[in-house]
């Protein structure tokens, strides 16, 4: 009884620095049933709780299910150690079968997620790319935070580690202060608005379009990116955007955006409202990213570049990016700690450039597929990138590659801008 007692004791405090407390009612109780019969210490109770966790949040069934047999021949620390073993053995088998999403009617977001709120901020300034890294092949791309958080649900999101969950903010003062911004005229700019949040789910609330349309043609030695998975181009259609703004869509096959994008815009949706603003002269660009391997993903992703290639011709185009999911792991807790029904998470993690992310087998495989899925001409007449992946993946998958970040950088706008000249 004192030894259970003291045990009691250890694991109350062992407990509340793991996920125990957010397992559901059934596998909490397993896992404690467990652990008082094996002693766990802190890093197997953490891991232990870890399993069950992906386990609910894969659909997979739990811990229960997963537990292996009772291991007759050993016993005592050996019985344990072995145990953990056949059950982390289990978790990653399960980790390197493609994700299986049965439908396309995902999960909802709740209305009530986020609330929309005006900030007072003490300056606008621009930054430069967040996941930039020297370990990857970067085009130096600025950024401008014209508003903070994303009112979408998508289950990878970086995002959602940085900001309150509930909580999306704009600068009062935002045109004001764009306005005044310092620009080079002597100088290139490329711009990205959607770092921090979706750059058109909001529309113009707080004149924030409007803000970036006088921005844009103010300065027509900046190409100014916004970045979306909407089908909220209302705004644009009725006040065009000079030629110097570029609308791109992060895309994925209909399952993926059901499942792991929750409250976007469907694919079909996106593809419209990309075709409704290119066919009023704005430049579109597309993201396959991030890529996920799923059952069917090498039908999936070539079907959506089929449709791709038929509603938009090459020269309507700026560029499509390819890459895939990479996590620091800072948002790998957080998504445990929110415990989504998703299986965004099972995936076999691996070091990537001081991330984690697919081995190198499986992004040249996803990469290669869907870049050899597009016609020479748009080969030819589109900029192909990989964001945020290493340079090393590029000479196999595009068959050329730069051997720089400046010269990525200054052929990439040079290719923007020969494309916006023909629009000006």
């Amino acid at each position: 009884m004192g030894h259970t007692v003291e045990y009691q004791t250890k694991f109350d405090r062992i407990a509340s620095e793991t996920l125990f407390s957010k397992l559901d009612p059934e596998s909490r109780h397993f896992v404690h049933e467990r652990a008082f019969e094996l002693r766990f210490t802190l890093q197997e109770l953490r891991l232990v709780s870890q399993i069950a966790r992906d386990l609910e949040m894969w659909n997979q069934g739990g811990i229960a299910t997963r537990w292996p047999d009772t291991v007759p021949l050993v016993s005592g620390p050996e019985k344990k150690k072995l145990l953990l073993k056949l059950l982390q053995e289990r978790w990653e088998d399960l980790k390197n079968t493609p994700n299986h999403y049965s439908t396309e009617t995902g999960q909802s977001l709740s209305a009530a997620r986020t609330k929309f709120v005006g900030v007072e901020k003490d300056h606008l300034g621009l930054g430069y790319c967040p996941v930039a890294s020297p370990r990857t092949r970067c085009c130096n791309l600025m950024t401008l935070d014209v508003v903070d958080n994303c009112g979408y649900g998508c289950n990878y999101c970086s995002i959602q580690s940085f900001f309150d969950p509930h909580q999306v903010s704009m600068d009062r003062n935002f045109a004001e202060k764009l306005a005044a911004l310092p620009i080079d005229p002597n100088r290139t700019y490329h711009i990205g608005t959607g770092q921090s949040s979706d750059s058109l789910m909001w529309g113009n609330s707080g004149g924030t379009l409007d803000a970036l349309i006088d921005f844009a043609e103010k300065h027509p030695n900046i190409i100014l990116e916004l970045k979306t998975k909407s089908a909220n181009v209302g705004h644009l259609l009725k006040r065009r955007p000079p030629a110097n703004m570029i609308c791109t869509w992060s895309l994925n096959p209909p399952p993926v955006i059901a499942n792991e994008e929750l409250g976007t815009a469907p694919l079909d949706k996106r593809l419209k409202a990309a075709r409704k603003l290119s066919d009023q002269g704005t430049l579109v660009g597309f993201h396959l990213h991030p890529m996920i391997r799923y059952d069917d993903w090498d039908l999936g992703y070539p079907a959506l570049i089929a449709g791709l290639q038929k509603m938009f011709a090459p020269d309507e185009v700026a560029m499509v990016s390819l890459g895939t999911l990479t996590f620091i792991k800072p948002v790998i807790r957080q998504i445990r700690e929110q415990g989504m029904k998703s299986q965004i998470l099972k995936l076999p993690l691996v070091e990537a450039d001081g991330k984690l992310s697919y081995p190198d087998e499986v992004k040249l495989e996803m990469f290669s597929t869907a870049y050899e899925s597009f016609s020479q001409k748009w080969r030819q007449e589109v900029f192909f990138y990989l964001c945020m992946e290493n340079h090393r993946f590029w000479k196999p998958v595009f068959g050329y590659e730069y051997p720089s970040n400046e010269l990525f950088e200054t052929s990439m706008k040079h290719h923007y801008m020969e494309k916006i000249r023909t629009r000006t």
